[in-house]
């Protein structure tokens, strides 16, 4: 669970870096997020006159062990803002 969150937000953070610079921001963000992490991942992109923001999810639907089958689904989230260069 700890990694999944860490991967999240490294997705976002990436995503937002990619984002920032490219003429196209929300392809950027989302190819720069889905090539951090090996994990089924949504991506949104916001962008406003000077900041882009990007916001990673990922819902982990538990697995075999004792931890997962009592928590059940555990939704991931992250956001990562940045402001907007020339490309």
């Amino acid at each position: 669970m700890i990694r999944d969150e860490l991967a999240v937000g490294l997705a976002a953070r990436e995503g937002a870096r990619a984002a920032a610079v490219a003429a196209r921001p929300a392809g950027a963000a989302s190819a720069a997020a889905q090539r951090a992490v090996a994990l089924p991942i949504s991506v949104a992109t916001t962008t406003s006159a000077t900041t882009v923001t990007v916001t990673v999810t990922y819902t982990d639907s538990g697995g075999s062990s004792i931890i997962s089958r009592m928590l059940g689904s555990v939704t991931h989230r992250s956001s990562a803002t940045m402001a907007l260069e020339p490309p």
